[in-house]
């Protein structure tokens, strides 16, 4: 895995609380950040219509089980498939 270097410009009271992590640690937090906006965005086109369900955890990358209990939390009624019932039934 190739790695570049980032700048951020993040507000005082951010780095006063996170000055002490290390590069493991920001890493992580870009890495679920990044997934969640995914997710987001992915549910945010199927609710205006614009992909399937299937198409839009495919999207996330994330089965669509999961992108399903994301759109429960977010209040929204995602369908159910053959193969979303069978993951959340094994």
């Amino acid at each position: 895995m190739s790695t570049r270097a980032l700048t951020l410009t993040v507000l005082a009271s951010l780095v006063q609380e996170l000055d002490s992590a290390n590069q493991e640690f920001w890493a992580e937090i870009l890495e679920r950040g990044l997934r969640e906006l995914r997710i987001e965005r992915a549910l945010e086109r199927y609710a205006r219509g614009g992909m399937s369900f299937g198409a839009a955890a495919h999207q996330a990358g994330v089965s669509q089980s999961e992108l399903a209990r994301y759109a429960y939390a977010r209040g929204m009624e995602p369908p159910f498939s053959a193969e979303t019932l069978a993951e959340e039934l094994g």
